[in-house]
This record gives C-alpha cells, sequence and structure tokens, in this order.
C-alpha cells in the first residue's frame, strides 16, 4: 500500500477502505508519511469530503494512535464539553465550574487557537503560572478531588490529532465535516467521557457557515459518539456574531469570571451556558424539569460557588487564583484605543470573521503552528447587535501592542459593524438540539 494511491483514490472520490485509513494513520504515527503527502491527503478529503462509514474508521484509527484512559479509572459519569470553534467563545470557562460545582466531573481536553478561532488552552494560559500541560493520571487525580480538570491535548491521548489538528490549522483544512466530527470525537473516546456535551458552531464566524452543514455535523458526531457506547448532546448555535463582548485570550477570562460572578443577566454567554447547562443537569437527573434547573444554576453562581470552583481549577493547576479578582495581573496591553460611531443608530450585525481577522492581526491568533500568541490583546464590543448607539459613542475597544496593527485592526472591525437606523429584530442564538 502506497500514500500516493490513498490521496489519488480520495482525490477521485473513491471510499477507503478501514486497512486504508488505518495505513494512513499508522504512516503518520510512525513519521514515513511527510507532512506535504499528510496536507495533499487532507486537501483532497476537504474537496471530496468522507462518508459516515469512513469518518467512523478515521475516528477509531486516531482512538487506536495512542493510549486509552480506562472508564474504570474515572469518577462515574464524567463528561467532557466540547465546541467546533467560534469567535469569542468562552464558555467551557463559564460552563464547566458552574457543572463541577453542581457535582458532575469533568475531565476536559481542549485545543488551542485553530484557524482563526481562539483555542480554550490559549485563554487558561493567560492566568499567570496556569499549567495546561497535564499529565492524564494527575488530571483524573484532581477530578475525584475538585470535579474539575482542563488540560491540553495529551500526548499519550490520540496523538495522529494532534498531528492532524496542527497541519490543518496552517493549510486551509479546518473546515470539513468528517475532520472535525473525527478530531472531536476521538479526544472524547480516548479520554473517557461517558457524557458528551457538544456546541456545535455555524455561522461567519464558525468553520460551519450554513446551519444545514452544522445539523449534519452534530448528527454524524453524535451517532458516532453513541456507536462508541457514549451519551451524546449537540446543540447547533449561532456564530454570524462574535460570543459575547470580548474577543481575545485573557479579555475573554475576564468576561468568563465577571458572569460567574453574577454581573451577566443577559447576552449570549448569560443564554448559552445557562441552556448548556439546564440540559446536563436534565441528562444528569440532578434536576427533575427546566425551572428546578434554572433555580440550581443561579444558586450556584449567587452563593459563589461557580466562581469559587473555577478558583480551585487554577490553583490547582499552578495558576494565579487571585488574577480572576485583581485583573491587571492578567496579560495587559500597552494601548487602549476606543472607537467611537460616526453615526446614530442601532447596531444590526457584526461580522465575527472579520472581527477575528482583527484580532489575529493583532497577536491574538497563529499564522503558523509555530507562532507565538500575544495573551493581552483583542477587542471589546461595547455596543453589541440590537442596542441603540448615538454619534460619538464608543462601539468598540481595541487592546493592543502595536500602532499599525491598532490601524489594521480597525479598518476590519470598522468593515464589521453595520448601522441600521430601525432597531433590528432579535437573532436566534440556538438552532436545534441533536441528542
Amino acid at each position: 500500500m502506497r500514500t500516493i494511491d490513498l490521496i489519488l483514490k480520495k482525490k477521485q472520490g473513491l471510499e477507503l477502505t478501514k486497512e486504508e485509513i488505518n495505513f494512513f494513520i499508522n504512516s503518520v504515527m510512525d513519521k514515513s508519511m511527510p507532512d506535504y503527502q499528510i496536507s495533499a491527503f487532507l486537501m483532497a478529503v476537504c474537496f471530496q469530503g468522507m462518508s459516515d462509514l469512513e469518518t467512523s474508521y478515521l475516528t477509531e484509527a486516531i482512538v487506536k494512535s495512542g493510549s486509552f484512559v480506562e472508564q474504570s479509572k474515572l469518577p462515574k459519569g464524567v463528561l467532557d464539553k466540547h465546541s467546533t470553534g467560534g469567535v469569542g467563545d468562552k464558555i467551557t470557562l463559564t460552563l464547566t465550574p458552574l457543572l463541577a460545582a453542581s457535582g458532575i466531573p469533568c475531565l476536559k481536553l481542549s485545543g488551542r487557537a485553530l484557524g482563526h478561532t481562539g483555542g480554550t488552552i490559549d485563554k487558561l494560559e493567560s492566568i499567570p503560572g496556569f499549567n495546561t500541560d497535564c499529565k492524564i493520571d494527575d488530571m483524573i487525580e484532581q477530578v475525584k478531588k475538585i470535579n474539575l480538570a482542563i488540560g491540553a491535548q495529551t500526548k499519550g491521548l490520540t496523538p495522529a490529532d494532534g498531528i492532524l489538528y496542527a497541519l490543518r490549522d496552517v493549510t486551509g483544512t479546518v473546515d470539513n465535516v468528517s475532520l472535525i466530527a473525527s478530531s472531536v470525537i476521538s479526544k472524547k473516546i480516548a479520554s473517557g467521557a461517558e457524557n458528551i456535551v457538544l456546541d456545535v458552531k455555524c455561522g461567519k464566524g464558525a468553520f460551519m457557515k450554513d446551519p444545514q452543514d452544522a445539523v449534519h455535523l452534530a448528527k454524524l458526531m453524535v451517532q458516532i459518539g453513541k456507536h462508541l457506547g457514549r451519551k451524546v448532546i449537540a446543540v447547533i448555535t449561532s456564530m454570524d456574531e462574535p460570543l459575547g463582548r470580548a474577543v481575545g485570550n485573557s479579555l475573554e477570562v475576564i468576561e468568563a469570571c465577571e458572569f460567574l460572578k453574577g454581573h451577566y443577566k443577559e447576552g449570549e454567554v448569560y443564554e448559552l451556558t445557562y441552556e448548556l447547562a439546564i440540559l446536563t443537569l436534565l441528562q444528569y437527573g440532578i434536576c427533575t424539569d427546566r425551572d428546578a434547573a434554572r433555580r440550581n444554576i443561579d444558586e450556584l453562581i449567587t452563593s459563589g460557588k461557580a466562581i469559587e470552583k473555577f478558583k480551585e481549577l487554577v490553583k490547582a493547576q499552578g495558576g494565579l487564583a487571585e488574577a480572576l479578582d485583581n485583573y491587571s495581573k492578567l496579560p495587559t496591553a500597552g494601548q487602549k484605543v476606543e472607537i467611537k460611531s460616526e453615526k446614530d443608530g442601532f447596531v444590526e450585525n457584526i461580522d465575527a470573521y472579520k472581527v477575528a481577522l482583527g484580532c489575529k492581526l493583532l497577536g491574538a491568533g497563529r499564522e503558523t503552528k509555530a507562532d507565538k500568541i500575544d495573551l493581552s490583546v483583542g477587542v471589546y464590543l461595547n455596543k453589541k447587535s440590537g442596542e441603540r448607539v448615538n454619534k460619538g459613542e464608543v462601539l468598540y475597544t481595541i487592546y493592543s501592542n502595536d500602532d499599525n496593527k491598532t490601524a489594521q485592526c480597525k479598518e476590519l472591525c470598522n468593515k464589521a459593524y453595520e448601522i441600521a437606523q430601525e432597531e433590528p429584530l432579535k437573532k436566534p442564538l440556538i438552532y436545534e438540539i441533536v441528542q
């Protein structure tokens, strides 16, 4: 069997066998396949797609590329939450402390910035001292103690996905349903999760632009997960606009903390965190109906248990918990530039993709897999869709360390904002739930 034959076969749109997919992953692992051939194969998949059967084979092969976490070592009912990637998506930071504080064990393996989207690991590493490079056995013990651990993908678990993940980021091969599904579900299976909550993004700022494609991805991941004996919930959510007001690593940590402290009672972060938490509490049988689940979440926030659980996580992984109260101890940009509206009206739309590109230009994202991220930079959206804005009011704020980059970011963000004279209709955040 030769690598070139697999590339040509997939280029022609033909279905690969289980043996051929196993050969591909084995060749990735033993380094007999160079990066340029892996990239060619990934591009062929993006152009021609994969069948559901091929995707299942790929997922299994990625799982088998490394070690497994035996479920017997984990607390019963351990949960892993995953988002397919968005702009300003800090929901892992708001949801998992809530669930852990409610008694649900959460062991979360997360990724770094991919394409134009941010990564949970980068956000957490903006907290001084926070260690994301954890051994899986240490994470298991931490979950047993405090119900929560979040770490980077370990070398032992799904190492093939780590190689593919990095190459997809820099070769324009991120937005393929089969590659996303196999990447996500393989990590969850290998980490031993019994219950999986998936946030499947769609829209301008997501890898899936069309809601129908997002539903297809959600159903595919639910199907693969269930086939491998897991309980899976997938929620399809909008990513036409940034999620929340903060886009950028340390800025998003601050916004997550403010939510956990009870300072947000509306907006996308509030709405989506509550919805995912309610669905999970019902699935676990902790609450019997949505109203009871909502009261449970309210109590965890107002009592301070939610933010305390986040602090427990930070302390357990070597981070400076004090930074969750004293935000000046987080990475801070040298420039804070307020951009004001040039006219009266209502914010009708904020293009998430343009904002993401603006933040990437500031240094919040990666161009190559070796790039170092500036954890202090980003954009804060002072005005969101549906809100009234007067001429001279601040639309958004750029946090930067470079004048030229500030100007480039401003140009993109100005294009991202659309101001209308009439108040726009509220757009739905959640499209569909698949389980």
